[in-house]
């Protein structure tokens, strides 16, 4: 199997054209023809430890989430953490493809495996594309409602994170549910609009925490913790396409924040 069948694989999927305008999602570093695949490792960072993890168990493509090449390099001289993952790379002989925003927007992708894991039903995107191809965010129903205390408790132990980030609403029980992992406060207000009773995201910014406990519970997760499961997502749409195709999750945390 060549790289370029799991590159068409996950494209079947999340077709790239659904990527946002500022997003580099697609083949990173490789050539799709002439690269047979030895094991895909899949992550949602490239770092050196998760090429060096992909060598040491035989794998000459990793497949991310975020993209390790974002904006333009204009040099290779292993001053930036991007700069050493290319070189790596190439000297390692290890592809890297990044599914992003496209796999993000796509039907079935990252948010609706966040709504799979809280259970939601009646998911559908919060903001469709204007092509009706995909869109941005979901939105769902949980099975029963549940008090605001209850839910932030739910995606503690869903996510398996310490602790929540909320702000203090002033209704006693969620039931819709809008979210969008990573940094998805630009969908706030749309949430609102559709009445959700509690909006999930990955990244909120401070100030938009004001002014909504009247209408819905804001609860933020980090981004790390809300994609979490973004690595199962990719996993699933390989193996089933290619149920012989070697595929492992790093076992390398990337999260670059700590609490402590």
């Amino acid at each position: 199997m060549k790289i370029k069948d799991v590159a068409v694989t996950l494209e079947r999927f999340a077709p790239l054209p659904l990527q946002e305008s500022y997003d580099n999602a697609g083949l990173q570093i490789g050539l799709t023809e002439a690269e047979d695949v030895s094991g895909v490792l899949l992550c949602l960072d490239v770092t050196e430890e998760v090429i060096c993890e992909a060598e040491r168990q035989g794998c000459n493509l990793i497949v991310s989430h975020h993209p390790l090449i974002f904006r333009p390099l204009r040099h290779i001289t292993g001053q930036t953490q991007v700069e050493r993952c290319v070189a790596m790379a190439l000297q390692k002989g290890i592809a890297i493809y990044s599914a992003h925003t496209n796999l993000d927007n796509a039907p079935g992708g990252v948010n609706f495996m966040i709504a799979e894991k809280l259970g939601l039903d009646n998911v559908r995107f919060l903001q469709p594309a204007a092509n009706g191809a995909g869109g941005s965010g979901v939105i769902g129903n949980l099975p029963s409602a549940v008090s605001p205390a209850e839910f932030v408790k739910t995606l503690a132990s869903t996510f398996n994170v310490e602790g929540v980030m909320h702000n203090t609403p002033t209704m006693n029980q969620v039931h819709t549910v809008a979210l969008c992992g990573g940094a998805g406060d630009f969908l706030l207000d749309e949430a609102v609009k559709q009445g959700a009773d509690a909006f999930l995201t990955g990244e909120m910014s401070y100030h938009r925490y004001f002014g909504h406990e009247h209408e819905l519970l804001i609860a933020v997760l980090g981004h790390y913790q809300s994609e979490q499961y973004t690595i199962e997502l990719l996993h699933r749409i390989l193996h089933e396409a290619h149920p012989t195709l070697r595929v492992l999750e790093t076992t390398i945390n990337t999260n670059p924040i700590t609490i402590n």
